[in-house]
C-alpha cells in the first residue's frame, strides 16, 4: 500500500511504501489525491479525476503541475513495490545454503546421511518416537522408512516432506520406481537404524561420516543402549558349501558382522549394490553379503539411547515378533543359499532339506547337478541326509548277512576324502546278486515299494534292474544297490548305464573285502582299492579330483 502524508502546510507529501498485495487500485486513487488536497470542481466529469481531461475542461482550481506530482508520486512508489517483489521472489529462489549464514546453516553445510528405517514389526513399534528423535537433531533430516507393504496399524509419522514411507512390494496404481528404496535416497550415506532406537546427542550421524572417512572399514556402527547392545563376531561365508560360520572377533572393534542392535552407516551406492540391501532380518541380510565380500565393520565407542517407550514390551509382542523373526530368518537364508549355520560355540543351525521335505535340486541330467552350474557343491542338508541313509543301509545288509562294497564314487569318495565326494549326489554299494534273498527290504522291494519304520523307501530303479534306498517319500536323495554276480572270474550285471566308472573287474578284489572310513562310520571295500579304482577311472584318479563329466562341465582348477 503506498500512503501520502502531509506534513502541516508543506506541500511536499510524504511516500511510505506498505505491502505490494495492498497497492492502491484506480478506484482509491481518488482518496489519495484528496489527501494531497485536491477536489473536483462542480460540474466537471469524473472521467476527469487526475487528469484524465484535457486542461481546458478542467475547473479553474484545478493545478495542472499539483496533479502531475501526485501521479508521478504513485508512479514511482508503484514502481518501488514492484522492484520490492521482485526481489522478495529472486531471494525465494536462490539455494537455501546461498541465504543466510548462521551457525545452524554451517551445519546443514556438513555431511548428509537418510537415516533408513527397516527393522521393526507393524504390531508393536517405536519408529515414530524414533523419526521425531531424529528430527530433533536437525529438522531437515532425510528419513526413510521401508516395509514390505502398507504398516498396519498405520504408523504416526511426521507430515513433512523429509519424512517418506517407502513400500518394496510392487503395486498396480505405482511406478516401479516407487518399490525400490533407493529412489527415496539422495545423500551419500545411509544409516541403518533399527526399531528401539533414539537420537540424543547431536552430531552422532557427522561423527559416524568421519569415522568412515577416516577408518578402512566400508561400514562404522555405534551400539544401541537396548537389553541386547551389539557385539562384534567373526563370520565366514562359504557359498560353494552353502554355509555361514561365525566366532569370536579377533580384532575387535574390527570384525565381519554384529550381533545385537546397532545404527550401522555405510555409502548409499555400497547398500544398495548389495543383491538384496533390505531383506529382512536387516543384520543377518546385511552382514552376510558384506562379509562374504570382505568389508569390514568398525563398532565405534559412541552410543544411541534406546527409546523411552521401547517396542514389544509385552510377552505376548515379544513372542509374536521371536515367531515371525524365525519365519523371516529360515526364508532369507534359503533365498541366499545358506544351508547352515554354526554359531560361535560350535552350535549348528540347519536350512536346507529334512526327511519332510524334498532335496534342494532336481533331476541330474549328464551326471551334473544343476548346482555345480552355480559354482557351488553339494548342499551340506544333502551331505547329511546321504550319510544318514548310508550308515542306515550298511546296518541292514550287516545285520541280514549281504555281502557288500563301496562303488564307484563312493569309493572314490572314501579313499580320497574318507567321506563322500563334496560334489556327489548319491551313495553307490555294490552287493552279492544271490544275497538279495537273505534281506527282508530287498526281497519286499522286488514287489514293490517298501517304507520301513524308520521312513526309508525300498525299491526297485525303474531305469534297471538295481535297488535304491531313499531317504525319505518326500526327499529322494538315494543310496543306491547294484547287485553283480560272477561269471569266469569276472563280475558283472545285467543293467549297465552310461557311466565312465559301470564296467566289469575281476572277482579278486572282493575276495577279501577291507575296512574303509566313510562318511562317519566304516564300511567294506575292495582290497586294493586304488587299483580298483584306477580300473574304472584311470591311471592317478584318487590324486586328481574331477567332476562327474567333465565333458559337460570341468572342475576350476583342474588340468
Amino acid at each position: 500500500m503506498v500512503t501520502f502524508l502531509q506534513h502541516g502546510a508543506s506541500p511536499t507529501p510524504t511516500i511510505m511504501v506498505m505491502e505490494p498485495q495492498t497497492l492502491c487500485t484506480r478506484r482509491r486513487l481518488l482518496s489519495c489525491a484528496a489527501e494531497l488536497g485536491w477536489r473536483r470542481p462542480p460540474g466537471t466529469p469524473p472521467a476527469c479525476d487526475l487528469g484524465g481531461c484535457p486542461a481546458a475542461q478542467r475547473g479553474p482550481d484545478v493545478s495542472p503541475m499539483r496533479l502531475t506530482r501526485c501521479q508521478a508520486a504513485l508512479a514511482a512508489a508503484i514502481t518501488l513495490n514492484l522492484l520490492v517483489l521482485f526481489y522478495v521472489s529472486w531471494l525465494q529462489h536462490q539455494p537455501r545454503a546461498a541465504r543466510g549464514r548462521g551457525p545452524r546453516r554451517a551445519a546443514a553445510t556438513g555431511p548428509r546421511v537418510t537415516v533408513l528405517v527397516r527393522e521393526f514389526e507393524a504390531f508393536d513399534n517405536a519408529v515414530p518416537e524414533l523419526v521425531d528423535s531424529f528430527l530433533q537433531q536437525d529438522p531437515a533430516q532425510p528419513v526413510v522408512v521401508v516395509a514390505d507393504t502398507l504398516p498396519y496399524p498405520p504408523l504416526a509419522l511426521p507430515r513433512v516432506p523429509n519424512v517418506r514411507l517407502a513400500l518394496l512390494q510392487p503395486a498396480l496404481d505405482r511406478p516401479a520406481a516407487a518399490a525400490r528404496p533407493e529412489t527415496y535416497v539422495a545423500t551419500e550415506f545411509v544409516a541403518v537404524v533399527p526399531d528401539g532406537t533414539r537420537a540424543e546427542t547431536p552430531g552422532q550421524l557427522e561423527r559416524m561420516v568421519e569415522a568412515l572417512r577416516l577408518g578402512g572399514a566400508r561400514l562404522v556402527a555405534a551400539p544401541v543402549a537396548t537389553a541386547n547392545p551389539a557385539r562384534c563376531l567373526a563370520l565366514n561365508v562359504s557359498l560353494r558349501e552353502w554355509t555361514a560360520r561365525y566366532g569370536p572377533a579377533p580384532a575387535a572393534p574390527r570384525c565381519d558382522a554384529l550381533d545385537g542392535d546397532a545404527v550401522v552407516l555405510l555409502r548409499a551406492r555400497d547398500l544398495f549394490n548389495l543383491s538384496a540391501p533390505l531383506a529382512r532380518p536387516v543384520g543377518t541380510s546385511l552382514f552376510l553379503q558384506t562379509a562374504l565380500r570382505g568389508w569390514q565393520v568398525q563398532l565405534l565407542p559412541l552410543r544411541f539411547a534406546a527409546a523411552r517407550q521401547p517396542p514389544l514390551a509385552t510377552a505376548h509382542a515379544r513372542w509374536k515378533a521371536e515367531r515371525e523373526g524365525r519365519a523371516r530368518r529360515a526364508a532369507l537364508l534359503r533365498a541366499l543359499g545358506v544351508r547352515l549355520v554354526s554359531w560361535e560355540g560350535g552350535r549348528l543351525e540347519w536350512f536346507g532339506c529334512s526327511k519332510e521335505t524334498t532335496r534342494c535340486f532336481g533331476t541330474v541330467v549328464g551326471d551334473t547337478p544343476s548346482y555345480l552350474y552355480e559354482g557351488r557343491w553339494t548342499p551340506p542338508c544333502c551331505l547329511r541326509a546321504l550319510r544318514e541313509t548310508a550308515r542306515y543301509v550298511v546296518g541292514v545288509l550287516e545285520a541280514a548277512g549281504v555281502r557288500y562294497w563301496l562303488e564307484g564314487g563312493s569309493l572314490l569318495g572314501a579313499a580320497r576324502h574318507g567321506d563322500i565326494i563334496p560334489w556327489d549326489y548319491d551313495v553307490d554299494l555294490g552287493i552279492y546278486l544271490e544275497d538279495v534273498g537273505s534281506c527282508e527290504q530287498l526281497r519286499g522291494a522286488e514287489a514293490g515299494s517298501v517304507v520301513d519304520e524308520r521312513g526309508f523307501v525300498w525299491e526297485k530303479a525303474v531305469e534297471g534292474d538295481f535297488f535304491r534306498v531313499q531317504y525319505s517319500e518326500s526327499n529322494h536323495l538315494h543310496v543306491d544297490l547294484w547287485p553283480f554276480y560272477p561269471r569266469n572270474g569276472v563280475m558283472t550285471k545285467d543293467t549297465w548305464l552310461d557311466h565312465r566308472q559301470d564296467v566289469e573287474f575281476p572277482e579278486h578284489f572282493l575276495q577279501p573285502l577291507v575296512p574303509l572310513s566313510f562318511a562317519g562310520f566304516v564300511a567294506q571295500a575292495p582290497n586294493n582299492y586304488r587299483r580298483f579304482l584306477e580300473l574304472k577311472f584311470g591311471p592317478g584318479v584318487i590324486e586328481n579330483p574331477e567332476y562327474p563329466n567333465p565333458a559337460l562341465l570341468s572342475l576350476p582348477g583342474s588340468s
